[in-house]
């Protein structure tokens, strides 16, 4: 049975984060083995980079899915508002 939270973005967002935090493992192995901080500064910033893209993904896919219902029922001049919301948000 399907979530009615559930949007078709999650599987790949799952994906993607279930890979940074097999990454953040092997960073945590890194640094108990005393592996160079740069290298540490790299891979960290690889896991920091991956989180945030899901994060970025699930907000806007959550903005279109939820944002996209509810403004079509909306008089255009208020559907202009979460239109341009929407839009700003992909700057996020």
């Amino acid at each position: 049975m399907s979530h009615p939270d559930h949007h078709a973005s999650h599987p790949a967002i799952i994906k993607r984060l279930k890979r940074a935090n097999g990454h953040l493992s092997a960073v945590i192995e890194m640094i108990e083995s005393g592996r160079p901080c740069l290298d540490l500064a790299q891979q960290l910033h690889a896991v920091e980079k991956a989180v945030a893209n899901a994060k970025k993904t699930l907000i806007h896919d959550h903005l279109d899915h939820c944002l996209g219902n509810v403004g079509s029922a909306l008089p255009d001049e208020d559907r202009a508002v979460i239109d341009e919301f929407r839009e700003i948000a992909r700057y996020l």
